[in-house]
Order: structure tokens, then sequence, then C-alpha cells
């Protein structure tokens, strides 16, 4: 029985991993400064009625709170909590948002890292394994 090899499948493969390589070299040599990159992320943001002003870090987390004393003496405990967890949201989206333009240089655009960073939905991370069990499962092994 004579085997015979599929030469662009076998080209595309390895043009492919030749991809995947330079990707994970180019992450490797630049981890430290992505790291960095990456931590030193901050978003700061200003309610729609300048009230308060936000900043976060690369995990939405925030550092920095300020209201304006003036404005805010007088108004509704209610409102003003309702802008800060606002203006927190949106900046925790924008700081988001700034981590996956980071990771893109770096990850595929279809790879499970990125989908969890955009949908924060941890089966995004098991996408890829989830197709290559399935597809083994199918096969006779």
């Amino acid at each position: 029985m004579a085997v015979t090899a599929n030469r662009d499948a076998n080209r595309e493969l390895r043009d492919r991993l030749t991809e995947v390589h330079e990707r994970y070299a180019r992450l490797r040599s630049d981890l430290d400064d992505l790291q960095r990159r990456l931590a030193d992320v901050r978003v700061t943001v200003v309610s729609t009625d300048g009230l308060v002003r936000v900043t976060v870090g690369p995990r939405g987390e925030l550092i920095d709170l300020r209201l304006i004393r003036r404005a805010t003496r007088n108004m509704d405990n209610e409102y003003v909590s309702r802008t800060i967890v606002t203006t927190v949201h949106t900046a925790a989206e924008q700081a988001a948002e700034r981590i996956q333009t980071l990771m893109a240089d770096y990850l595929p655009a279809d790879s499970g890292t990125l989908r969890y960073l955009r949908d924060h939905n941890f089966g995004s991370l098991l996408g890829r394994s989830d197709e290559i069990v399935q597809d083994l499962a199918g096969r006779d092994v």
C-alpha cells in the first residue's frame, strides 16, 4: 500500500507552525516589557455630568475616585452612587479593551485567550480544546 503526502497540506501546516513559533518567540522576548505595559494600564473617565472622575487599573480595579465636592454636596446620594458605579464600569470596559489591544499583537485573533478577554466566558479558553476532543471522538482511534 503506497502512502502519499498531501504537499499542500504539509506546506500549510509548516506555514502555520512557523507563524505560531514566530508569535511565541516574539512574546517570549517581549515578555518583561509586555508585563510592564499591562501592569501600567490606567484609564481615567469623567462622568457625563462631570461630577465624578475615576481611574482604574488593568483589571478594572478602582485606583482613584474624585468627586466635585461643590456639585455633590447637595445632590441625592443615590444619584451620586449610580454615577460612580456607571463611571467605574465604563473605565473598566476601556481598560479591558486596552489589554485586548496589547495582547492582540502576540496572539492569533481567534485564540481562546483573546475571546476570553472579550467575552469573560471561561468556556472561550477551552474552545479549541473542545474542538480537538470532538474531532478525535468522531474518529476511530
